[in-house]
């Protein structure tokens, strides 16, 4: 497999590669929302045994705080939520479920007696950014890092980081190589 980046550091080298082979997915971690979907081609969201009748019926509940599920799927899928529409193309892309909490559920995770507006908001962006999250795992947006000596020789390496590597996967394994220098160096006692 080919690296995606390679970055010569201190001498060392840095290889940033697309994670191939995920262990787990972003709906197998703790989260806040439950990711209920259903397509005839794809299993998406988070497993369960309800109907779309019965979906349709919760998110309508005053108890439930619940955002649409939106699939594009052409050569490749990625969901979206929104209040609104999010996809120019009609024809590859609808609603496939709900991400959804109830109100019990966010005054047990934060320990408060009301939901304010301010909560509210946050808890609405935390649902956005677990589809994000989901999203980026559909589109195979997971990469990982090996670091390597002057020899060629593997030091170490990291895998399952979501996103754009540029924004903290490359800092990182640029911060494991000062670490592993130094520490050669003599300079960390």
């Amino acid at each position: 497999m080919e690296p995606l980046e390679t970055i010569d550091h201190r001498h060392h080298t840095i290889k940033i590669y697309q994670d191939d082979d995920p262990h787990d997915t972003p709906r197998d971690w703790s989260n806040l929302g439950t990711m209920t979907c259903f397509h005839s081609r794809y299993i998406l969201g988070d497993k369960h045994e309800m109907s779309v009748e019965t979906l349709q019926k919760l998110v309508k509940e005053p108890d439930v705080i619940a955002l649409p599920l939106y699939l594009y799927d052409h050569g490749g899928i990625s969901m979206r939520t929104n209040r609104s529409y999010p996809f120019d193309c009609p024809w590859d892309s609808g609603q496939v479920g709900y991400i959804w909490v109830t109100r019990e559920e966010v005054r047990r995770t934060y320990k408060v007696e009301r939901i304010s507006p301010k909560l509210l908001d946050r808890v609405i962006g935390f649902l956005g950014w677990e589809v994000e999250v989901y999203d980026q795992h559909l589109r195979g947006e997971i990469y990982g890092y090996v670091i390597e000596d002057e020899n060629g020789e593997h030091i170490e390496s990291c895998w399952g980081y979501y996103g754009d590597p540029d924004e903290y996967l490359v800092l990182e394994a640029i911060e494991i190589v000062d670490g592993i220098t130094e520490e050669q160096e003599g300079l960390i006692y």
